[in-house]
């Protein structure tokens, strides 16, 4: 029986970053960014000057042509982009679809409330998919669905705008609409 040895942590595989650091640059020319602006530099001068200063050498943006890099501490470097992709988060809108179902022999009362309903969800900023359901021998009559969809636009073309038309899928028929002003 042989006993294995345990292999020190961070050997082997390399461990998931984003960015790469130091040797893991391999190019031999990177465009260093620092106090001076960016200049041209061989990989091992912009290495000894990170040493020097005692931190990381860091590739800033991936796939460049010489690689990008920076001599920064890499924890502070992870910590302040964590935070502003954070702050970016925070700011962010969520769009949401809001839908609503139908068939073709929706009564009038019921349509009404139905454009009702899409009307309170575009006053939110959401964007609402308007579904049409063909159930057996309704498949022959697409058209009035259709009519029913097109008489939606028009009540609601004060507020809405059609982002996607009304397309028949197999038994659906669907159309998105959105608020005014949106892009």
């Amino acid at each position: 029986m042989t006993i294995r040895k345990k292999k020190p942590f961070g050997t082997g595989r390399r461990s998931f970053r984003e960015n790469r650091l130091n040797e893991e640059i391999t190019e031999p020319q990177v465009r260093l960014i620092d106090d001076e602006g960016a200049r041209l530099v061989s990989r091992e001068e912009a290495l000894s000057l990170a040493i020097a200063a005692g931190v990381d050498l860091v590739e800033i943006a991936k796939g460049q042509d010489p690689p990008i890099v920076k001599i920064i501490d890499y924890g502070k470097f992870k910590f302040e982009k964590a935070k502003k992709d954070k702050e970016n988060k925070k700011h962010q809108k969520v769009i949401q679809i809001k839908e609503i179902k139908m068939g073709p022999k929706i009564d009038i009362g019921d349509f009404d409330r139905k454009c009702q309903m899409v009307e309170t969800f575009l006053g939110e900023g959401d964007n609402v998919k308007v579904t049409m359901r063909f159930r057996g021998r309704e498949m022959a009559h697409t058209n009035l669905g259709l009519e029913k969809m097109q008489k939606m636009v028009e009540n609601l073309s004060g507020i809405a705008m059609i982002d996607k038309d009304p397309k028949l899928e197999g038994k659906m028929m669907t159309m998105v609409l959105r608020p005014k002003g949106k892009k």
